[in-house]
């Protein structure tokens, strides 16, 4: 079961780590042996973290990840979130465009001692790059119209 500041982690990671760009923040809240699984891979440690961070934010500025709902189960939290960030930035290999940009995932984590041990992240990056690209929403979507 965990305690209540445990279960506000998964927000206070967001508000923390992407709205305060508090890289400071990773380490504190993150065990050392903690497994990120994104996209079919596998990130361990907060020193892998960095990497996927520091070109998000090589990429974009003005982050704002508000989170929608939090979920609990056992040692779990899932978050339902929305983000907007500005595309100011060459860390993605494109250059940039200036845009504001709006995707939203879902991100599951594994809390134990008051630390993130494991998460699942599943956000929307096709979305984020058809709209950096310009090309408008894609037939795979419900709502494409």
């Amino acid at each position: 079961m965990l305690t209540n500041e445990e279960r506000n982690l998964g927000a206070r990671w967001f508000e923390e780590v992407w709205n305060q760009q508090r890289r400071e923040a990773i380490e504190e809240m993150m065990a050392p042996d903690a497994v990120l699984h994104e996209a079919g891979r596998d990130s361990v440690g907060p020193a892998a973290f960095h990497e996927f961070y520091d070109r998000l934010n090589s990429a974009f500025s003005n982050v704002r990840i508000t989170v929608q709902d939090t979920i609990i189960d056992g040692d779990r939290a899932c978050l339902r979130w929305e983000a907007s960030l500005k595309h100011t930035g060459d860390g993605l290999g494109l250059p940039p465009t200036q845009k504001m940009i709006h995707v939203t995932g879902i991100t599951i984590v594994r809390i134990a001692n008051n630390k993130l041990v494991e998460a699942w992240q599943n956000w929307d990056m096709m979305g984020m790059m058809e709209q950096i690209h310009d090309k408008g929403r894609s037939a795979t979507y419900v709502s494409a119209s």
